[in-house]
């Protein structure tokens, strides 16, 4: 099947089916409540910078999609709220309108509608493997992008009918990648997490920042399985939807390797203030905006406003007069993200304390 084709079938999916995979993490943290917070709720603010870049809030729109024309109007909507709001968001993968220059406008309508806003580009390791550098470059001049997003996706492409299942040489690739390009580079999961022996790797190989794409939103070994062809692959791609590490595990793996974002199962304000508070730079979200985007950059604009509220009143909640405070405040973890951490070796006692 064409890379066109498979985009506009995981859009129509996501849009119709049960996709989302369980148990984040943040289910098993509390932020302390403080009943005395001396701070005004209007003087709580959320702006943060990201590689020179100032946002409102710490939270983006996560990759979500491109590649077909019929998904043109979704990335408009997208970068118009975005620009508006002064937030930023990444483009799903470009591969789509690198082999195919007839499909470009719909992620260059991305820097179009947003020409100030924070824009990563995206393209897989895969690709990289396969084409070199050269892939990077075309896809970021596609969007004059802030940053790189090389995305990991091995639990997709071993489910996926055409999925690419070669995963030797990513290290170097990464390194390549990393000294070649003059922006920064993330290197982002996308559903399956990242550990500190992995992230460890990354950092050495010269990567700027993860996101670390964690279990607990939209399982792409799901959405595989409702395309696979034959019984066997989807009955695997059922017994892998909640293949992974947690969201909240995965911050907690990587937050003091590399600058982090927070992305999978990200679903409202508070869920952001608990990833930032166990140590995530931003946080960021794709499905919650997919419905929206088909209607209006309005009801976008609706969504994200929702996010940013929650984490405000997060903030006012504990205390927290900006960002940097709601990094410092102590917290409870328990249940199985308690049991975790001690297995791999956390004092959790003192990361509860300070991060």
């Amino acid at each position: 099947m064409k890379t066109s084709n498979r985009k506009l079938e995981h859009i129509k999916i996501c849009l119709e089916e049960k996709v989302e995979s369980e148990y984040t993490g943040f289910e098993d943290v509390t932020l302390i409540h403080n009943a005395l917070p001396e701070i005004n709720y209007h003087d709580v603010n959320t702006e943060v910078k990201f590689f020179k870049k100032k946002l409102s809030a710490p939270f983006l729109i996560a990759s979500m999609t491109g590649g077909h024309r019929k998904v043109l109007e979704i990335n408009k909507n997208l970068a118009t709220a975005v620009e508006e709001l002064k937030l930023g968001m990444g483009v799903g993968s470009q591969r789509a309108a690198i082999e195919n220059k007839s499909l470009a406008e719909s992620f260059t309508v991305v820097r179009d509608a947003a020409p100030t806003a924070f824009i990563y580009a995206n393209v897989g390791i895969s690709q990289i493997l396969e084409h070199g550098v050269e892939f990077a470059e075309k896809a970021i001049e596609m969007v004059d992008a802030d940053a790189l997003a090389l995305h990991l996706n091995f639990l997709q492409e071993v489910i996926q009918p055409e999925g690419d299942v070669d995963a030797r040489g990513c290290i170097e690739a990464i390194k390549e990648v990393c000294t070649s390009l003059k922006i920064p580079v993330i290197v982002k999961e996308t559903g399956a997490g990242i550990c500190k022996e992995v992230a460890v790797r990354i950092r050495e190989a010269g990567a700027a920042a993860l996101d670390v794409g964690g279990k607990g939103g939209t399982s792409w070994s799901g959405v595989e399985s409702y395309r696979a062809k034959d019984e066997i692959t989807r009955k695997i791609g059922i017994d892998f939807w909640n293949w992974g590490i947690p969201t909240a595990f995965s911050i907690a793996e990587v937050y003091n390797i590399l600058p982090t974002i927070a992305t999978g199962g990200i679903r409202c304000g508070l869920d952001v203030a608990k990833a930032l508070a166990l140590g995530s730079k931003l946080a960021s979200a794709a499905l919650p905006f997919l419905k929206p985007a088909t209607i209006s950059s309005d009801e976008v604009k609706k969504m994200l406003k929702y996010f940013i509220k929650g984490l405000k009143t997060a903030m006012f909640l504990t205390g927290c007069k900006n960002i940097d405070e709601l990094k410092k405040i102590p917290m409870v973890i328990h249940g199985k993200f308690r049991d975790w951490l001690e297995m791999r070796g956390f004092d959790v006692k003192k990361f509860c304390r300070s991060r």
